[in-house]
């Protein structure tokens, strides 16, 4: 009986990974969720008292305050380790 073919080639083994672990900035947490907060709390006083002295002067752009400052907690988000 014939003998088969040795591999020619090594095996390839991927590089080792780096033990460390990434870890968020400790300002990124409450930053979050304080964007969180305010975006709501910006948009339910919009709702409630509509002629506030500094929410009744922006009208309708307090709904893209509100939702800009939600969103950028959004993102803010997508960086937490």
């Amino acid at each position: 009986m014939p003998k088969s073919n040795t591999r020619k080639k090594a095996v390839y083994t991927p590089p080792q990974k780096s033990q460390q672990v990434k870890v968020s900035p400790r300002w990124l947490a409450p930053v979050m969720v304080i964007s969180w907060i305010i975006g709501i709390l910006w948009i339910a006083v919009f709702y409630i008292a509509p002629n506030a002295p500094v929410i009744g002067t922006i009208g309708n752009l307090n709904l893209a305050v509100g939702f800009v400052l939600i969103i950028f907690g959004v993102v803010l988000s997508t960086r937490w380790r």
